[in-house]
């Protein structure tokens, strides 16, 4: 690579330095002799030393700065040492440990990155967006920071979650992290202990809503599409109250897709398939509850929904075997909500055999009513799933599914550990955080972690790759299907529903593989050429890996 900064210059450019990897050759040719240490290393050699030093680290919170001063310092390396250690890394640089950082990013703040577009720059959208390095953005994750994990309103910190989610695409999914970019979308904050906080980095003023928000969309949208008019839209975090809005706003005009409604609904799905495989049973023979009708509640349902259809189902069967609660119970179709909602009710005369107490079936109520087999939970209510709601699902079935998805860990509706022993070694439990395997008499039961990171990166790298014109349902639901799968044929022998992190690789490319496969059937694929060439061995032959490529000094030309 042509290279046309030198010396002091060139090793405080994060994408450019090499450290002390820079060969002798290098060093004399581009300024640098004398300016670094004389031992030269390899990039392994690199890895190792930082790894060392992370270790040394006294917190989770503390390897999180770490992990972020050293991906501003050297990228290369960062990437490096998030690959070889991986299934160590994930909760550190996302959930659980990332939702600290969100937490505490003003006060810890210490390098830019990404593009923040805010009321103050808005108007200026084409200028900022000018203003990013690179010329070819291809995956762009943006957040308004108004639903971040559990943890509601975050206002500025939310750039945390992007940030994190893009090194995920790097090293789990296979995106070269010169073609992405975080995105804060920064339309203010309700909360006023951060408007009035000195350290606050976030505009002071409550968020804009309703047509300013859209219009502020608007522009940023308009004004990414025109630079880069193939870069794939991930939104992330948004409030329920606008994430559907969102989606609907934007998923014909421009690939987008939103991992809180369709990455967390189709790793769900996956699961729950994985586990009927497991007792031998198929999803139709099941009768699902979710607890949580948020954005990520809704997009389970949908999920399950879709599934049950691939299945044979036709829809209304489908949606009878749904079951979805919010804060005030069931939905049911003679009280008011949400529109968003309004797919998943259930009629009065439907349930006028059941037994419950109050306007609305409670979650108990329902499962008992409805003899539930699967119990999903997106509700970021702690404990939740108690020992009364446990013992009903084991009354219903022998082996019930029971998967508390909130994060961070600190939301789970309940812990692994309480639901095996309350089902007595029977339930097949898989959770949002990672859980450490559980004993329970002289068993070892493994807990599988339904993260959306088996997901979004096969999903986004397989829509990059065909350079998809819209990300179709299909295409999410191949995803979920490309997950079970590559679950059912290497780890459901040994009781696991979820692959183990340091496998995301393969699954992001099994995942990507058959996105790009789908997208060539929907008809929404750019590269129409792909219908000739084996996708696997195509994904495999793009997928980006960390390593160093030799440096010369470059020379200008005339035309």
């Amino acid at each position: 690579m042509e290279v046309f900064l030198e010396g002091i210059a060139l090793i405080r450019l994060v994408l450019t330095n090499k450290g002390t990897a820079f060969t002798q050759e290098e060093r004399i040719a581009l300024g640098l002799d004398g300016l670094l240490p004389p031992q030269i290393n390899t990039l392994e050699q690199q890895v190792e030393r930082v790894y060392q030093g992370y270790q040394r680290e006294p917190s989770p919170l503390a390897k999180y700065q770490y992990l972020r001063s050293l991906q501003e310092r050297a990228e290369i390396v960062f990437y490096a040492l998030l690959v070889k250690h991986l299934e160590e890394m994930l909760p550190i640089v996302y959930t659980p440990t990332v939702g600290e950082a969100v937490k505490e990013y003003s006060s810890r703040y210490q390098n830019p990155r990404g593009l923040s577009f805010s009321v103050i720059n808005i108007d200026r959208a084409d200028q900022v967006i000018s203003n990013y390095p690179w010329n070819d953005v291809r995956m762009i994750v943006a957040t308004d920071s108004s639903a971040i994990l559990g943890l509601g309103d975050q206002g500025y910190g939310g750039l945390a979650i992007t940030i994190g989610k893009l090194a995920i695409y790097t090293a789990g999914g296979g995106v070269s992290p010169f073609h992405t970019m975080p995105v804060k979308l920064d339309v203010g904050t309700n909360r006023l202990d951060l408007i009035n906080d000195p350290y606050y980095l976030g505009v002071r003023q409550r968020r804009l809503r309703g047509k300013q928000y859209l219009e502020f969309l608007d522009k940023f949208v308009t004004s990414s599409k025109k630079r880069w008019p193939k870069a794939i839209i991930q939104w992330e975090d948004l409030a329920k109250d606008v994430a559907f809005t969102v989606l609907e706003r934007y998923r014909h005009e421009i690939p987008c897709f939103n991992d809180d409604i369709q990455g967390t609904g189709a790793v769900a799905l996956a699961g729950v398939l994985s586990a009927c495989r497991m007792n031998n049973e198929t999803i139709t023979d099941q009768r699902i509850v979710v607890f949580g009708a948020g954005a990520g509640g809704i997009g389970v349902a949908k999920a399950i929904v879709e599934g049950l259809m691939r299945e044979g189902l036709d829809r209304d069967e489908a949606h009878s075997r749904v079951y979805v609660l919010d804060s005030k119970g069931l939905l049911l179709d003679d009280r008011g909500m949400d529109n968003y909602k309004m797919d998943f009710v259930h009629t009065r005369d439907s349930i006028k055999d059941w037994r419950f107490e109050g306007q609305a079936p409670n979650l108990l109520e329902v499962i008992e009513n409805a003899s539930a087999t699967v119990l999903l939970g997106l509700s970021g209510q702690t404990g939740t799933f108690n020992q009364p709601v446990v013992n009903a699902m084991a009354r219903n079935t022998a082996n019930p599914m029971v998967f508390p998805l909130s994060n961070p860990t600190s939301a789970s509706e309940a812990l692994p550990e309480d639901v095996l022993e309350w089902s007595e070694g029977r339930a097949i439990v898989a959770t949002g955080s990672p859980f450490d395997d559980v004993i329970y008499e002289d068993q070892t039961y493994p807990i599988g972690q339904g993260n959306n990171a088996f997901i979004f990166p096969g999903l986004g790298l397989g829509a990059i790759l065909c350079e998809a014109s819209e990300i179709t349902d299909n295409m999410v639901l191949e995803s979920a299907y490309a997950l079970a799968e590559y679950t059912a044929a290497q780890h459901l022998a040994s009781g696991l529903i979820y692959p183990p992190v340091n496998e995301l690789q393969e699954v992001s490319i099994r995942v990507a593989s058959r996105v790009i496969h789908c997208a060539l059937k929907d008809g929404v694929a750019g590269r129409t050429d792909l219908s000739e060439v084996d996708c696997d061995t195509f994904v495999r032959s793009r997928f980006w890996h960390p390593h160093y490529i030799p440096f010369v000094k470059g020379t200008l030309h005339s035309d």
